[in-house]
């Protein structure tokens, strides 16, 4: 099991509870596991390594070709699955998607996101893990203690065990230092699921594109699939990183039969366009671990229309370097280009604030009046 930092420790404890012989390899810091010169030697029925790890490392060409992670976890599942189980993987807007789903199930049920993992209908929070193919095992495990469903968010990709699987961006970028694309591994592992439900601007065999079921006319969500057909009105669907989760929750519960329309009364969460007002000071909050220049400019275009058009400051970085789906150096100078605000708190290592509410404090003591935006990419 190649990769610790990102579960592989996980997957070979389950791999051991299961009664197989795993070693583990830490591949990027070489702190836990046994050593690569040592993996290199023994021989080995199965090799399995996360979809961003390089394929031409030396364990890989070794004893190759590899398993990804979120393979070896439906393996792992085997059988034992909960039902129905969504899988929900993509760039961003994979956390808003999740919470939409789960506001829509009925009866007991475990969502597992970003935010922390669930159980419902309770909405108790039960832990907090990544979003790694590994950290999907406890939680359906928990659902099926519970005879409930699960909805889970994944990064790069999704295991093939769920009912549905949910792609919420075409966005795509580079991963496995340069030699591979993001969304071709995403959508390779899609093409393994029973039913997947897309965004547009992606094609894939057997695939429903959400956009093909469900319409939006400012506020007003229509929908027509699966024999489920109605509307509903939420004023989140204006806004664009809101719009597509939920046309994209709304299409998912047609497919299982569902009616979204109780998706009226669903709200903003924390982190994803959350405004509030401090006085005369707004604040416009996009800081989570989807945060990326498309969602900063339309948190820009929110906070001047509530605002008024005064004085905006714009804080923006990086607080968690674990996050797979990073907000590069470019991409935040183009960001801050685009959105031209009057004044950037900048955040992440080597910057006078290092966390997000560094930076939100150092906002606030520039910004007297008008507004801010918090588009720092973190966990939350």
């Amino acid at each position: 099991m190649l990769d610790t930092i990102h579960g592989g420790a996980d997957l070979a404890a389950a791999l051991r509870d299961a009664g197989h012989e795993a070693d583990a390899v830490d591949v990027y810091r070489g702190k836990t596991g046994i050593p690569v010169d040592e993996a290199l030697v023994r021989t080995y029925d199965l090799v399995t390594a996360p979809v961003h790890l390089d394929p031409d490392h030396p364990l890989i060409r070794r004893h190759g070709p590899a398993v990804s992670h979120h393979e070896a976890v439906q393996r792992i599942l085997g059988d034992r699955l909960p039902h129905p189980f969504i899988e929900i993987t993509g760039a961003r807007g994979k956390t808003t998607t999740g919470h939409a789903l789960a506001a829509l199930l009925p009866g007991p049920g475990i969502l597992h996101t970003s935010t922390g993992t669930y159980r419902y209908p309770e909405r108790e929070l039960l832990w907090k893990k990544s979003i790694t193919p590994a950290s999907l095992l406890p939680a359906a495990r928990e659902a099926e203690r519970i005879g409930g469903w699960l909805v889970a968010e994944e990064s790069l990709g999704v295991t093939g065990a769920g009912d549905v699987a949910v792609l919420t961006s075409a966005e795509d970028y580079p991963i496995a230092a340069g030699k591979k694309r993001a969304i071709t591994e995403k959508c390779r592992l899609l093409s393994r699921a029973r039913t997947a439900v897309l965004p547009p601007g992606i094609d894939l065999a057997g695939g429903i594109r959400a956009d093909e079921i469900v319409s939006f006319d400012g506020p007003v969500c229509r929908y027509n699939g699966f024999g489920v057909t109605g509307t509903f009105a939420n004023p989140l669907s204006t806004l664009a990183g809101y719009r597509m989760p939920l046309a994209l929750a709304a299409a998912t519960a047609c497919v299982l039969g569902i009616d979204p329309s109780p998706l009226a009364g669903f709200s903003a969460l924390p982190g994803r366009m959350v405004a509030r007002r401090e006085g005369d000071l707004l604040i416009v909050d996009n800081a989570n671990s989807g945060t990326n220049m498309a969602t900063t400019i339309e948190a820009a275009r929110y906070a001047r229309e509530l605002s008024g058009g005064g004085p905006l400051t714009l804080v923006i970085g990086e607080e968690a370097r674990a996050v797979c789906e990073g907000f590069c150096p470019e991409d935040i100078r183009r960001t801050i280009a685009a959105v031209n605000p009057t004044a950037t708190v900048p955040v992440g290592e080597g910057h006078p604030a290092a966390t997000l509410d560094a930076g939100l404090d150092i906002a606030r003591s520039i910004t007297p009046a008008g507004a801010i935006i918090l588009a720092v990419k973190t966990w939350r």
